[in-house]
């Protein structure tokens, strides 16, 4: 198996290239870039869902702070920005209850 090396966009992009263009001859790939095997055929993978925006590397960014790749993606973040917005409202509402109770006990 090959050691993990560090890759630019334009070095994935020409690898993901490379690789289509020899009918997806990963292993042939991953030698020629030295790369291993997986990390080719998960860029082909990603190239195809997504096209070059998919080679991006996001590690550190929240899915919010960028614009969306794909209507799943931008669904997925609306989902997860009301279901936070659910979550404090619940929250909001415990500590209201919880403070009604409170003043029941002392009245």
């Amino acid at each position: 198996m090959s050691q993990s090396r560090k890759t630019t966009f334009k070095e994935r992009v020409e690898i993901v290239h490379y690789c289509i263009v020899h009918d997806h001859n990963y292993g042939k790939t991953a030698i020629k870039y030295q790369v291993s095997y997986q990390q080719v055929r998960n860029w082909v993978l990603k190239y195809k869902e997504r096209g070059e925006a998919g080679l991006k590397d996001r590690r550190g960014h929240r899915a919010g702070t960028e614009p969306s790749r794909t209507p799943e993606e931008e669904m997925r973040d609306r989902l997860a920005e009301q279901e936070r917005k659910i979550k404090l409202l619940e929250m909001e509402n415990d500590l209201l209850k919880k403070d009604r109770e409170l003043e029941r006990k002392w009245d």
